[in-house]
């Protein structure tokens, strides 16, 4: 079991944002995310929408950090990818913690 975490390189209202999953389960993507203070709200239906400054904390915490195609595929694989339609929330609903 791992938490994967991309580069920030999607720019969103002055921030950029990275995509933050696990490779087997929701639920520890949502404990992992928790720990972070990051709120439930950021999740995605198969990811949390994180950004730059919380990036490092996550690494630091333990999310190892990969491609974005590795992030596909490590969804894709597990099961866990949603289609769009079923994913839900945009960045600006993600408040912003400043570390």
């Amino acid at each position: 079991m791992a938490i994967l975490i991309d580069q920030a390189q999607w720019p969103w209202r002055d921030w950029l944002w990275c995509h933050m999953v696990s490779d087997t389960s929701v639920a520890e993507l949502k404990q992992f995310a928790s720990e972070l203070g990051l709120p439930d709200r950021g999740f995605q239906g198969d990811h949390f929408d994180v950004p730059d400054h919380m990036r490092e904390i996550a690494i630091a915490a333990g999310a190892i950090e990969v491609t974005t195609r590795e992030i596909l595929k490590a969804l894709y694989a597990s099961g866990l990818r949603k289609p769009p339609k079923q994913r839900r929330g945009r960045p600006e609903q993600v408040p912003i913690h400043q570390p």
